[in-house]
């Protein structure tokens, strides 16, 4: 596994003592790609106090975004951390299954860790973001600070480091797919498949099916072209009914 391609990208995290925490867990397993989208403070010290030294270089090209899609958009496949199950978290892999899914898929795509605020971690509204979820089992206290998170992801990564994949073709990466779904959603509207009312929520099932597949970009495109050729084959219905009325 080529670890380079795999970036830790932190939502809207509250301390920059844990942004600090995370880059030193980050660099202990090899990770040197760390995002930062929203935070509350990048205070230099108070990162390099947590960081140590060590991780300096880490804190040095740290990446921030004002939004989420935007850090996510050139990345194939972002893997959502969750301590909570039910609802849209119903398909969920533990650490050791995620790092090896990784091993073939960070062969040619970019793969981004995502991990929510401290205090709640991921919303539903960040969820159509990602590809997969991935909790960390727990005995009665479920909730992990952010740097142990970040770490046992990251070691379960550092295991499996050598193994050898198997071919993974590029992925559409997130630009690609929203433009995607944004598209489909749109034609699934006007042709009644979806309800009008709430759109997003039941993109949730379709975006679940394209997901645990993965699509390449230039799938994207094909159905793409299937939505345009729906919008004129409907277009041209209308038109026909309204010249024989």
């Amino acid at each position: 596994m080529d670890l380079s391609r795999v970036a830790v990208v932190l939502y809207r995290p509250q301390l920059p003592e844990n942004i600090g925490a995370v880059a030193r867990a980050a660099c202990n397993m090899g990770l040197e790609r760390l995002i930062v989208v929203q935070p509350e403070s990048l205070h230099p010290e108070r990162m390099r106090m947590m960081a140590t030294p060590a991780a300096s270089h880490v804190l040095e090209k740290i990446e921030a975004y004002d939004d989420l899609a935007s850090a996510l958009a050139a990345f194939s496949y972002v893997v959502g951390t969750t301590a909570r199950r039910g609802g849209l978290r119903r398909e969920l892999y533990d650490p050791r299954e995620m790092a090896l899914r990784l091993v073939e898929t960070a062969k040619n795509n970019d793969v981004a860790l995502l991990f929510g605020p401290e205090n709640w971690g991921l919303t539903n509204k960040e969820l159509p973001f990602c590809h997969a979820l991935v909790t960390i089992p727990t005995a009665g206290c479920a909730s992990l600070n952010l740097a142990q998170a970040v770490l046992i992801l990251a070691y379960e990564l550092w295991l499996v480091r050598h193994s050898k994949p198997r071919f993974e073709p590029r992925l559409a990466n997130v630009r690609e797919l929203e433009s995607m779904y944004d598209m489909l959603k749109e034609t699934l509207v006007k042709i009644d498949f979806i309800s009008h009312q709430n759109p997003d929520y039941w993109m949730m099932n379709v975006r679940r099916l394209f997901n645990r597949h993965g699509l390449r970009a230039r799938e994207t495109q094909v159905v793409k072209g299937i939505c345009r050729q729906i919008d004129w084959y409907v277009k041209r219905r209308l038109s026909s009914e309204e010249g024989n009325k």
